[in-house]
């Protein structure tokens, strides 16, 4: 059975610029707000284990901090090496106040 997991609160969150690591149910987790909308993926690169939270965001993408590959922070997919594939995408949720992320 899928539940929600509280990440935040939406003041809390509202001016996150970049990426933010949280940790859920025992999962690394990389949540970015792309213009109030919130995401979350996986926050280990499957490359070499670059931390995808602390990468820099170019319009719907992060950038692995250490070898450069590119994700998509809606969906996970890699979109360019060295990463040959995607990460996790999670369902996230706001509630009246909370920003919530799906675990299964």
């Amino acid at each position: 059975m899928d539940r929600f997991a509280k990440v935040g609160t939406k003041v809390e969150l509202e001016d996150l610029e970049g990426g933010k690591l949280v940790e859920v149910g025992g999962q690394k987790i990389a949540l970015f707000n792309l213009g109030g909308h919130y995401y979350a993926i996986e926050n280990t690169c499957p490359h070499r284990g670059g931390p995808l939270a602390e990468g820099m965001v170019a319009g719907d993408e992060v950038i692995c901090p250490w070898h450069g590959s590119r994700f998509n922070i809606k969906t996970g997919a890699v979109l360019s090496p060295p990463a040959r594939e995607g990460v996790k995408s999670f369902a996230v949720r706001v509630t009246e106040h909370d920003v919530e992320v799906e675990i299964g």
